[in-house]
């Protein structure tokens, strides 16, 4: 069997997207300062690129999450892999994902982080996937809705390839 991967968003729809979502959120955070909390693994290429994007004084944090494993579908269970390397007390937090589907993992964030007292937490996303929501959360940044097809590429993997693509892609199998 082997393996092709087509393209559903182009580098260059991201990259124009990315500066949108930075341009937004730059006018949003101009008065005051913001905490770019990437979730790893997948979200690190939009988080780095989206952090150039925005013209903004913003620190970078990183949190590991885990919820799939090897697998293509969420295990419902979400394990915190490393946590903050700073508190958030009193800060503006934007978590940054990679993709929305069920909103568990999501949903998880928001109410580990309220518990830390941060000024606000919002969430930007560069993709959701409606079809796959067991619960509904707000995505105050959203780049691209798809429809329920699994995506690898721009950070997102398959048993940890393909996150170097430079753009959203599904595996075709023949």
């Amino acid at each position: 069997m082997s393996e092709r991967i087509a393209t559903m968003i182009g580098k260059e729809e991201i990259a124009k997207r990315v500066q949108e979502l930075g341009a937004q959120i730059s006018n949003d955070y101009k008065d005051g300062s913001l905490v770019l909390v990437c979730v790893l693994k997948g979200s690190f290429v939009f988080a780095a690129d989206l952090a150039r994007a925005i013209d903004s004084n913003l620190r970078v944090d990183f949190l590991g999450v885990r919820s799939y494993g090897e697998g293509t579908d969420s295990s419902g269970v979400v394990q915190i892999t490393q946590d903050l390397s700073r508190p958030i007390a009193g800060e503006d937090v934007l978590i940054v994902e990679d993709i929305v589907d069920t909103g568990l993992t999501i949903a998880h964030l928001m109410d580990l982080f309220r518990t830390r007292g941060p000024r606000s937490v919002r969430v930007c996303a560069l993709l959701t996937k409606p079809a796959r929501a067991k619960v509904q959360v707000k995505i105050d940044y959203l780049g691209f809705t798809i429809e329920d097809r699994f995506v690898v590429g721009y950070g997102l993997d398959f048993a940890e390839k393909y996150r170097n693509l430079p753009f959203i892609g599904v595996v075709e199998r023949s």
